[in-house]
């Protein structure tokens, strides 16, 4: 790893499994032999408010849960909004961030009261703010493969694809085929192998 604790925040909205998708994150690192302790912040989650996960990855020992405000390392987000919020409380010059394109947009917006950034707005201030940014359309590629649910399947292989944890393929399908049947198994591979491709050099 580039640093240890090497410090991740998966984030998005209530209904698109990021706990889920930071449960399995968190698998796949202590497969590798990481001790990695998982936060969790929610606000009004089942009415699409922010869910945010903390992830702390070490070869040394367990971390806090909660990580210091400015220390996250890898900020993946599952709702484009949600990136720049958590970047702006959680992250720094040196963050990398990865945000799904497909916004989930919140009761203020669908009213008319507010208005939802364009993404080149948001590209903008995100680009003040971190190092990297990666823009992955994972709703559409989910809709395209079959399931617009695998769209946390394919950020979690575009995080994969940074190579800045050990996040393998293999390990991916070891946790996946415990709670997975076998029909099932494929597309979810398909799903974690374009993501990676998508973010891989």
């Amino acid at each position: 790893m580039l640093k240890d604790p090497y410090n991740i925040i998966i984030t998005g909205v209530g209904g698109q499994g990021n706990v889920m998708a930071a449960r399995i994150v968190g698998n796949m690192l202590a497969l590798q032999g990481f001790y990695v302790t998982i936060g969790e912040t929610f606000g009004a989650s089942q009415r699409g408010g922010s869910v945010m996960s903390h992830l702390r990855v070490s070869k040394k020992t367990v971390w806090s849960p909660q990580m210091p405000k400015g220390k996250a390392d890898l900020i993946v987000a599952l709702e484009p909004i949600e990136s720049l919020r958590v970047l702006a409380q959680y992250g720094n010059s040196e963050t990398a961030v990865i945000s799904n394109t497909r916004p989930v947009y919140p009761v203020g917006v669908i009213c008319g009261d507010l208005k939802y950034p364009t993404m080149d707005e948001l590209n903008a201030s995100l680009l003040q703010l971190c190092s990297k940014i990666y823009f992955i359309d994972a709703t559409e590629k989910a809709i395209q493969l079959g399931n617009p649910i695998l769209s946390n399947v394919i950020m979690i292989g575009a995080a994969a694809g940074l190579n800045v944890v050990p996040m393998e393929e293999s390990d991916f399908e070891k946790i996946m085929s415990v709670s997975l049947p076998p029909e099932k198994m494929k597309i979810n591979m398909e799903g974690f192998k374009l993501g990676k491709s998508m973010t891989s050099s």
